[in-house]
């Protein structure tokens, strides 16, 4: 994320918390904070749990987050890498784990059919790295899996309600069992990639425990340095294999 685009993250990320925009200009923008807004930054537990406790009303802040470090405007500068920026990522993974979403249409008795959706970070992992992203969706009527399913949504209307005059379709595969067969699905294709990588960097593994026993092969005993050398190594090399889900949604769409 590059400087300038900062500003528009802040702005789509507090609009979607429904923060109110109290000002903003080109290098800062200020922000009414909700309640929950003010819990998730402010750190301020223990006005908020006096708050609760005597059944008051709070008073969230209001913050302004300048993104041009030139501006000689009160507020608290922001910019990639700063502390505020990552705990605002933080709070974004936290919130958005999960979505349900129902698509704006405009015809009328829409049946909207209910589509789970995952999105996964596979990592390949040894001396080296490789990333890879996987938008997965599938049909909870048919089971029908689609690939790049973000390419799909982000091109259409979503609310968290449904559009007048349609209706939802009951799911026949319960999201739980969707899932699953995500997961499934993942696997296989995870088998089916090419894992010459493993191999290379078991190659390379040995090359080095080679080297590392010719260093120390006149020990009779080998010292602790040689153990924790070797666990260096295995820590290095070891191919491995990580999925992580980023988030995910119940998003309805209608047939076509």
């Amino acid at each position: 994320m590059q400087q300038h685009n900062i500003q528009h993250f802040l702005e789509r990320f507090f609009a979607a918390n429904h923060c109110p925009i109290l000002e903003k200009d080109k290098g800062y923008v200020k922000v009414q904070l909700t309640a929950e807004m003010d819990k998730q930054l402010t750190n301020r537990p223990f006005y908020w749990h006096y708050i609760e406790r005597i059944g008051a009303v709070g008073e969230p802040m209001a913050l302004t987050f300048i993104t041009d470090p030139a501006l000689s405007v009160d507020g608290e500068k922001i910019h990639f890498g700063s502390p505020r920026l990552h705990q605002i990522f933080a709070t974004t993974k936290k919130l958005g784990r999960f979505i349900r979403l129902y698509e704006q249409v405009t015809e009328k008795s829409i049946p909207l059919h209910p589509w789970l959706n995952v999105n996964m970070h596979i990592s390949y992992q040894c001396d080296r790295k490789q990333d890879r992203l996987l938008s997965l969706g599938i049909h909870l009527i048919s089971g029908t899996i689609v690939e790049s399913f973000y390419d799909i949504v982000k091109e259409k209307r979503w609310d968290t309600k449904i559009p007048d005059y349609c209706f939802t379709i009951s799911p026949l595969i319960k999201p739980a069992n969707g899932f699953a067969r995500l997961e499934k699905y993942v696997e296989e294709q995870i088998a089916k990639d090419d894992h010459s990588w493993a191999n290379e960097a078991k190659k390379r593994w040995e090359e080095d425990l080679l080297l590392l026993d010719h260093f120390y092969e006149t020990e009779e005993e080998k010292p602790e340095g040689y153990y924790n050398e070797k666990e260096a190594l295995r820590q290095r090399y070891e191919p491995k294999t990580i999925v992580s889900i980023i988030n995910g949604g119940l998003f309805y769409l209608q047939p076509k």
